[in-house]
């Protein structure tokens, strides 16, 4: 008697690894709308953000044959996802925008605890000033830091995933993410006086 669970990612691969083209498209289905998401925090223009996730896919399903598992398979598509939002930045010359991290990040951030229960014009005003600080911020963090904090911050990321995604040891993940938080602080921490 069968279940109707959903195949694991490990037997998915195998399949699309054995010649099963559909077992392929179920996991395009999985986390398509997960690496949209990713990509959309280094690219700005939704276009644009769809042609690199297709573009994703297309890196994904060319060297699924020599996947071996030494990572779980999301995050080594994690990481595929960001070294080509990286390229594509890199040939178009331009610096990633993450306005779309802005509100998130008030949110996520514990120093901003605080200001969220503030419904003060007063209040609301600071909330948007320091979002903004923390936009530009994360706007001004090398890309190693920021894409440690994002992945941390706004996926929930474990360090050993992150390291994984990021392709380093866990120590230099938690020295990344230490260093985007103290930058990040030190921008709120102009604001707040």
């Amino acid at each position: 008697m069968s279940t109707m669970t959903e195949p694991v990612d490990e037997e998915l691969v195998r399949r699309v690894q054995a010649g099963d083209r559909k077992a392929f498209d179920l996991l395009v289905l999985k986390y398509q709308h997960r690496i949209v998401q990713l990509i959309n925090r280094y690219i700005r223009d939704p276009h644009e953000s769809q042609d690199v996730a297709q573009e994703t896919f297309i890196k994904v399903y060319r060297a699924l044959p020599g996947f071996r598992g030494d990572s779980a398979f999301y995050t080594w598509i994690y990481r595929i996802a960001i070294n080509t939002a990286k390229n594509h930045l890199a040939s178009r010359a331009r610096r990633p925008t993450d306005d779309d991290i802005e509100l998130d990040a008030a949110e996520q951030f514990e120093s901003a605890t605080g200001l969220r229960d503030q419904e003060t014009p007063e209040g609301v005003l600071l909330s948007e000033e320091l979002a903004g600080v923390i936009q530009l911020a994360v706007d001004e963090l090398p890309d190693e830091l920021r894409t440690a904090i994002t992945l941390r911050e706004l996926d929930g990321l474990s360090y050993e995933e992150i390291a994984q995604v990021m392709n380093c040891p866990v120590g230099t993940v938690r020295s990344r993410i230490f260093r985007a938080r103290e930058a990040i602080d030190k921008k709120m921490n102009t604001v707040l006086g």
